[in-house]
């Protein structure tokens, strides 16, 4: 892709130190925690956000706290960038380096610390799976609720710096609603407690604040985090409609109306053929688009609630109802669901987008999204979390083609500006990066950008924390 996006200049007097730098943090890691043969450093260059890449000056893999505290000394101490890194699941490109920079990836620190039931919580290094926390306490009855489609790979500690979400955050909430407390490492090693397992802790909330900070505040080495029981009984119900813009009345009746289901994903025809070619779930092919709609809860429960919302799709002309009759047809439901970013990408290239908006404006935004992606001579797929309006265009293009790829970022672009247009905002779970970076002025004013960098500043003068990364590269003399 062409570099559109830009990059700071890489800091001269850093790379002009590359091998004492090396050298320096030979002295302070084990051999098997520091990266810096150019041709090992090449999956460190980008993330999932893979149209651009950067190679970094050394990779740090630190195993404690104490590790990570002693890199961040020294790195604070000598001026030298520093990108946080969990597993590089980031679709906004929150961990591509730049060449002047330490990596830091957490990947070695991945070990359950304390599973405290009588209180309902975990607390876990920063590079443990999302998945695995919901593995270790299903037996006992409970789970941990954000579900990122990425959970099998994707660690707690990037969930943290993006707030990320899932499927079941209509009900249950993103990261933030499910984090109880962090270890953060400061600029300069400094190593604080930020709340706990209270639900509330005195003084600011600074925990809010770290929660969705993209790495640029600190490094977040430890998270403690809220266990949910699991409910009674779970039931994705799948409904099909002729066009999208039923699908999207729908579901924004169905809130208005005060019901709140576990979840409500949506899929248009082309994300339900992709999907269901890859996993066979039984998704309805004669549909212009498809919602999952899970209740939870007893018999009865989940009796009422499907009722009230089949009305309500009814008087959006459903054309299918399908309720699963197994545990096995349930998960087949939900591999088609959590596969199709996987699933599309066996047919194209694409951009996963990420932008929010009130579920008034859902119908109406669906519709804009396919007159974009109509003018600019590409394809979509949409598949997202319909339920709190976090929608997720996949915009499909050729990579190996520098105009079409140019086109389909041009093409996102737009519906990001379309989304905030619309009352809604740029990111909904995926972060800024630098991504969005230069569309942060479409949503905010100076004014509005700079008290955020004042604060931001406040915690790294130096900007050497994921420093290319959420703010305008030009406005950052005002902070």
């Amino acid at each position: 892709m062409a570099e559109a996006i830009s990059f700071l200049a890489p800091r001269a007097d850093v790379l002009a130190r590359r091998r004492e730098i090396v050298a320096d943090l030979i002295d302070l890691l084990p051999p098997e925690c520091l990266i810096h043969e150019p041709r090992e450093l090449t999956p460190f260059e980008t993330d999932a956000f893979i149209s651009y890449r950067r190679m970094p000056l050394a990779v740090a893999l630190p195993r404690s706290t104490a590790e990570v505290a002693a890199v961040m000394k020294y790195c604070h101490r000598y001026g030298i960038p520093v990108v946080p890194r969990g597993a590089g699941t980031s679709l906004s490109g929150g961990a591509i380096p730049q060449e002047d920079a330490v990596v830091l990836g957490l990947s070695k620190m991945n070990r359950i610390l304390d599973i405290d039931l009588a209180n309902r919580t975990a607390t876990v290094q920063a590079g443990v799976t999302n998945l695995h926390i919901s593995e270790s306490v299903s037996a006992d009855g409970f789970f941990y609720a954000p579900d990122p489609s990425s959970q099998l790979a994707c660690t707690i500690g990037g969930n943290i710096g993006m707030n990320s979400g899932g499927a079941h955050c209509l009900k249950y909430g993103v990261t933030t609603n499910n984090l109880l407390g962090v270890k953060l490492v400061l600029t300069d090693g400094t190593v604080i407690d930020l709340g706990g397992k209270a639900l509330d802790a005195a003084g600011y909330d600074l925990l809010g604040l770290v929660c969705g900070s993209e790495g640029q505040l600190g490094i977040v080495t430890e998270a403690t985090v809220r266990l949910i029981a699991k409910p009674e009984g779970a039931r994705p119900v799948l409904f099909g409609f002729d066009t999208s813009e039923q699908a999207g009345a729908c579901v924004a009746d169905v809130i208005a109306a005060g019901i709140i289901p576990v979840a409500i994903e949506f899929m248009d025809k082309p994300a339900i053929e992709i999907c269901e070619a890859f996993a066979h779930a039984g998704y309805p092919l004669d549909v212009g688009a498809l919602l999952i709609v899970e209740v939870e809860g007893s018999e009865a429960e989940m009796d009422d609630m499907l009722k009230s919302i089949v009305e309500i799709a009814r008087t959006h002309t459903v054309k299918t109802v399908r309720e699963c009759q197994s545990a096995t047809e349930a998960a087949l439901i939900w591999k088609g669901r959590k596969s199709a970013f996987g699933a599309t990408g066996r047919i194209a290239d694409y951009i996963c987008m990420d932008g929010t908006v009130p579920l008034s404006q859902l119908s109406y935004v669906l519709k804009k999204t396919s007159e974009i992606i109509d003018a600019y001579g590409l394809r979509v797929a949409n598949v997202f979390h319909a339920g709190d309006g976090n929608m997720h265009p996949l915009i499909l293009f050729n990579a190996n083609d520098p105009e079409d790829a140019a086109k389909a970022e041009a093409a996102g672009n737009d519906i990001l500006r379309l989304c905030v247009d619309a009352g809604g905002c740029l990111t909904g779970e995926h972060g800024v990066g630098i991504e969005k970076r230069d569309l942060m002025r479409h949503q905010y004013s100076e004014a509005d950008l700079a008290q955020m960098m004042s604060v931001r500043a406040a915690f790294d003068p130096g900007w050497i924390l994921n420093p290319s990364k959420v703010f305008p590269l030009d406005g950052r003399n005002a902070a």
